[in-house]
């Protein structure tokens, strides 16, 4: 190790705590930042690596690395670990990150063994979300592994874990790989074309992203994907070591792990898509709060098909997580800051009962197919297709169909909506969020 326990670096603005860990290129400190107090990780350079000829190179990857993370925390995404600044201390460069309490999916596993379906969905979904924000701004992540998936867990709420997706280190962009890139990639989790030939496609990620959830499913690892290739050995389907798996995520998981690029979903959101559709058949869905919200009765009310009941009880909860029962409406902040784990369990549990047809997931897909604009145009186009506008006239709540007879997405209904503004405009905000 290369700091002690204890000492002050960067004239005594950091306090370094423990060594975390660290592999072939970057080692991690947990150390205290002593003019805000607050808990962060520092990243710098392996001192073994520091000896290589290659070292000015490496330096150089390290600070595109720095760079691409502060392109892809802008927005401060929930599932995005955050870096707050990059310095040179004691003649290494180093990355100033986020700290995240808690335990990688990897040591998760390891100790309380394979996962529930939901949970383990729960988590790898939102990874889902936030590498498609990442594949938007063109950087490729290329390790997606469980020891880079940290869960973050608050001790006084049940079932409030949240995934945060860490360490960019061998990060990309969509250009063509460099030689730098060719020996990288956990060979466990990712795809021969990776770990082989260095190729970088959204595919890569979609590979170790099922290969992640294999493994929270089972507790074992896959198959390594080059063994696959060369030497004919065959992937165990996930179904074969959890019988109780569902058919629909046991398909997902194969199709995600195709040993050919070509025959994956070939972009973050198709594979989503595919672990939407069979989230429609789980058997239980976790009842996850991050501010301790019972949602019982609105499963009660779905599973016994109560929909305009259910409709009523999604505002008074949804309200109830904004702290605006007063109000009576949902303002810009309440939008923005509406926690994610809430806002998927409301989701799930329309998406589970209604067996695919209702939810806010279906609402944003078909959002997105109408061009996933936050405008009037877009609102009017999502209002027709929704059943929410009949002849250019939004529906008053008495018009409303409550029952599994109407359109795809009509419910949680644009009554609900109205709770926003007086049109569903914000509507579309909350539709728009990286993690739903």
């Amino acid at each position: 190790m290369f700091w002690q326990d204890g000492q002050l670096i960067y004239n005594g603005k950091y306090k370094i705590e423990k060594y975390l860990g660290g592999g072939g290129f970057a080692v991690t400190y947990q150390a205290m930042h002593t003019k805000l107090n607050r808990r962060v990780v520092i990243k710098p350079p392996n001192i073994s690596v520091q000896q290589d000829p290659d070292y000015p190179k490496y330096v150089e990857r390290f600070k595109k690395e720095a760079q691409m993370l502060a392109m892809c925390c802008t927005d401060s995404h929930p599932h995005i670990v955050q870096v707050f600044d990059f310095f040179e201390a004691d003649d290494r460069y180093c990355l100033e990150m986020q700290y995240i309490a808690g335990q990688s999916l990897w040591d998760y596993v390891r100790r309380q063994g394979a996962l529930p379906e939901t949970e383990a969905i729960k988590y790898i979904r939102q990874m889902g979300l936030a590498l498609v924000d990442v594949h938007k701004k063109g950087v490729l992540h290329l390790d997606v592994t469980p020891p880079n998936i940290m869960l973050n867990f608050d001790p006084a709420i049940p079932n409030s874990g949240k995934a945060v997706l860490i360490d960019f280190g061998i990060a990309g962009d969509m250009s063509p790989p460099s030689t730098l890139s060719r020996s990288f990639g956990n060979k466990a989790f990712a795809p021969y074309e990776l770990t082989r030939k260095g190729i970088r496609r959204p595919t890569v990620d979609v590979y170790c992203l099922a290969g992640s959830l294999y493994y929270a499913i089972t507790g074992q690892r896959p198959t390594n994907s080059f063994d696959r290739k060369y030497e004919q050995e065959e992937l165990v389907p996930p179904k074969q070591l959890v019988p109780s798996l569902s058919d629909g995520v046991n398909q997902a998981i194969l199709q995600g792990m195709a040993l050919e690029a070509k025959d994956r979903p070939q972009t973050m959101e198709e594979w989503l898509n595919l672990l939407s559709s069979s989230q429609a058949n789980l058997t239980r869905v976790i009842l996850a709060s991050d501010v301790g919200v019972n949602y019982q009765n609105l499963e009660n009310l779905l599973k016994a098909g109560k929909w305009k009941a259910a409709d009523e009880e999604t505002t008074r909860v949804m309200l109830k997580v904004a702290k605006r029962e007063q109000e009576g409406w949902l303002n810009f902040q309440s939008i923005e800051n509406f926690p994610c784990t809430d806002l998927r369990t409301i989701d799930q549990l329309w998406v589970k009962y209604s067996n695919g047809h209702f939810g806010f997931s279906v609402q944003k897909r078909i959002w997105l197919e109408c061009g996933g604009k936050v405008d009037y145009e877009t609102e009017c186009l999502l209002g027709d297709r929704l059943g929410w506008r009949v002849k250019s006239s939004w529906l008053s709540k008495d018009k409303y169909n409550y029952s599994q007879n109407a359109l795809a997405g009509h419910l949680p209904s644009a009554y609900a909506a109205r709770l926003l503004s007086f049109l569903s405009y914000q509507w579309l905000l909350l539709l728009s969020r990286p993690d739903l």
